[in-house]
């Protein structure tokens, strides 16, 4: 009998390690992956979403693991033309990658929702777990640097995120709706919400600013648990640290916890790095360099989470 539905909140490379790890150890029905959309936006006339794409790529078995985003087997022809052309090529999108984005588009245009559009890819790739948007309506990420409001792949890609951050904005939050789906799982029986390694200003914030969605998880009765993106006062991935430091916070897993307040039932973290965390901690390898890595803290989670029900 199902114990109920775990329910992961995700941004791109690094929460989708975790969800892959999930993936291998809970059946299809058993998972929902909510994913940020604070970081989609609009190139070469493009509609792209960037962690959607990473986490379907993941769990698909299409991802590119050495260069770390990506599909694998890429080839370049686009993006070397493009050049040749002036074109806009700071953010590289491959042969293989590039049907995706146009077809997403096309299909949008159409009227069809990024929900459904989705979940149909998924189907098409084959992955049996459910991955759905925060939000079907636009919401963008905003960044404020020292040079004023640029947009997040602006400052995350094509600047490299050089530009120090003053503050984050997400546009349209406001007034977007959550999810259905994700709605739906947290009315129901919810086995733990799993927050995912991920940067929490960029990927986990924007969620919890849909209207709704952070009220729901608050009041859904099934413990929350979020694994730290810090491991020994440095990101695993991306800009996590510089963002900290630039908005004057320590560098520590004790100030993710801190971010996610009285939303948290426990929190991971790796070894040595629980001082100073309140509430329930537990201490684990949280470095995922290989599938069992995932499969490993995937189980830890679930195990910490089922022990504070």
């Amino acid at each position: 009998m199902s114990r109920g539905t775990v329910v992961a909140l995700s941004g791109g490379v690094g929460g989708a390690k975790l969800a892959l790890g999930l993936s291998r150890v809970l059946p299809p029905d058993e998972l929902l992956v909510i994913a940020n959309t604070g970081d989609d936006f609009e190139h070469l006339g493009l509609s792209i979403s960037p962690d959607i794409d990473t986490l379907t790529y993941v769990l698909a078995g299409l991802d590119n693991t050495v260069q770390g985003w990506g599909r694998r087997d890429e080839t370049w022809s686009f993006m070397e033309t493009l050049a040749t052309l002036g074109g806009a090529d700071w953010f590289r999108l491959g042969d293989r990658d590039l049907a995706l984005h146009v077809e997403r588009t096309r299909r949008l245009a159409a009227g069809e929702t990024l929900s459904g559009i989705t979940a149909d890819i998924c189907r098409r790739w084959h992955v049996a777990h459910r991955i759905v948007p925060m939000s079907d309506d636009r919401v963008r990420t905003r960044v404020l640097s020292d040079g004023g409001w640029i947009d997040f792949q602006d400052y995350f890609v094509r600047q490299q995120c050089r530009p120090v951050v003053r503050r984050l904005a997400f546009e349209g939050a406001a007034t977007a709706r959550p999810q259905v789906e994700a709605m739906a799982a947290l009315a129901g029986k919810v086995r733990a919400v799993v927050i995912c390694p991920s940067n929490p200003f960029i990927s986990i914030d924007p969620i919890l600013a849909v209207p709704g969605l952070r009220d729901a998880i608050a009041g859904c009765g099934a413990p929350v648990v979020a694994v730290s993106p810090i491991v020994g006062g440095k990101a695993v991935k991306g800009p996590t640290a510089k963002m900290m430091q630039e908005l004057g916070l320590a560098v520590t897993s004790a100030t993710v916890a801190e971010r996610y307040g009285d939303l948290l039932s426990g929190y991971v973290v790796d070894a040595g790095d629980a001082a100073g965390v309140p509430g329930r901690v537990h201490e684990a390898p949280t470095l995922m360099s290989s599938v069992g890595d995932k499969e490993a803290l995937a189980r830890t989670v679930l195990s910490f989470a089922d022990s504070l029900s």
